[in-house]
């Protein structure tokens, strides 16, 4: 588990709202009654500076210890530019003098029993002392509290996720089914963090992982080490064959289409699956697991180990190459910010994704069109075009894109 991805530098008013509504909802959760997270009166259990304000809240660090405070910040996230680094030294070199009022007005204090709140219940079922910091995220369906653990000399050792409601709790107790799984198997390629502690609290679902030492110097990722740390998650539980549309993996993509058919796209969507299958249902695919949310941030690549994290989406049974196509169509929509062009350029580069998973020629486009129903399907079933998730509309991406190479196959 590592940091969350860095936040855009500007917020809409609209994001900077629901973040705001979220962190207060996020306090509430983590902090109930009788806790008070307005600072009233009894013992304090933890004081956050809310970084960088109020209004546009993207982290909670605790401020009671300079060095911890610090250490939070330091390890919040990987700046992905020399200015964003020269900004979050800044901010490191401000808690740990203590000078923290030049640049945080906000600042959140918790009052109450200390057992009551999180911090307690997480001290306890780890058996060590420990700060909390909060990680404040932007709008999407599956968006759930981080939390970055930290021992009491501003050491990083784990990070929490907390399941909120009926889709993060499933995803938080999917994550933790996948990682018991991963770390049972022989994986020599890459390295997954380790589940530290599994339960319930106050009817909320918790998971709380190994911290990835993604602090530790990056180097380069060569397209070879990727895939080969890719096949070997693909293999964890063997490889099987078969058409199509006799597979298991085909039976359960119907079934969750069906359970959305209902959605606004899912007519559209559901017309081309049927093209699909009726062009390439007797095509025979090769099927394994997937991480199923391989991206550029949920990765790092070290001198002697890659760094892989955010295991919720992992299924085994999938078309082989899932992985690959995922992270493609991740990598172009971050670098050029054209969602519709960097599903075209995906699909188009199928043969060269998949070639090594060892799926044929004539499956290949297949598996990256599967891929996109898949996709699709994740995000109609979870919500996101409600949630205010910046691609939650697939019409205007995803799905032009799709039905159009359907309908050319």
């Amino acid at each position: 588990m590592s940091p969350v991805r860095t936040a855009p530098a500007e917020l809409s008013a609209g994001d900077a709202a629901l973040r705001t509504q979220y962190l207060n909802e996020v306090l509430g959760l983590l902090y109930p009654a009788p806790c008070d997270t307005g600072g009233g009166g009894g013992p304090v259990i933890t004081e956050y500076l809310v970084v960088p304000n109020a209004r546009r809240p993207r982290l909670l660090v605790p401020s009671l210890n300079p060095a911890v405070a610090a250490a939070a910040v330091r390890r919040y996230a990987e700046p992905q530019s020399r200015l964003a680094r020269l900004k979050r030294d800044a901010v490191v070199a401000a808690v740990h003098t203590r000078a923290t009022g030049l640049f945080f007005r906000d600042r959140i204090k918790i009052t109450g029993p200390s057992s009551a709140g999180i911090d307690g219940y997480l001290s306890d079922a780890l058996r060590r002392d420990l700060a909390v910091s909060i990680h404040i995220g932007p709008a999407r369906a599956n968006r759930k509290p981080v939390l970055q653990l930290l021992s009491t000399e501003g050491e990083t050792f784990a990070f929490g996720k907390i399941g909120t409601g009926p889709l993060t709790q499933g995803l938080v107790r999917a994550e933790t089914t996948a990682l018991s799984l991963l770390n049972d198997c022989e994986l020599t390629k890459l390295a997954v963090p380790r589940v530290l502690h599994a339960g319930q609290w106050r009817g909320l679902e918790v998971l709380v992982q190994s911290a990835l030492p993604v602090w530790l110097p990056r180097a380069p990722l060569t397209s070879k080490r990727l895939t080969a740390a890719m096949i070997d998650v693909a293999g964890c539980q063997g490889f099987t064959s078969g058409p199509l549309t006799g597979s298991a993996y085909w039976q359960k993509l119907r079934a969750r289409l069906a359970a959305v058919a209902d959605r606004p796209e899912g007519a559209g969507l559901a017309a081309a699956v049927d093209v699909l299958a009726a062009h390439s249902g007797d095509t025979t695919l090769r099927y394994g697991a997937w991480h199923g949310d391989w991206a550029p941030w949920n990765m790092a690549n070290l001198e002697n180990a890659l760094l892989v994290w955010d295991w919720e989406r992992f299924a085994t049974g999938v078309p082989a190459g899932f992985d690959a196509v995922h992270h493609e169509l991740q990598r172009r929509i971050q670098s050029t910010g054209d969602a519709r062009a960097a599903v075209e350029a995906t699909v188009h580069s199928s043969d060269a994704l998949l070639a090594p998973f060892g799926v044929a020629p004539v499956s290949r486009e297949i598996t990256a069109l599967l891929y996109l129903v898949d996709l699709a399907v994740r995000y109609l079933t979870d919500r996101q075009a409600e949630a205010g998730a910046r691609l939650g509309v697939l019409g205007t991406w995803l799905l032009p894109v799709l039905i159009r190479r359907v309908e050319e196959l």
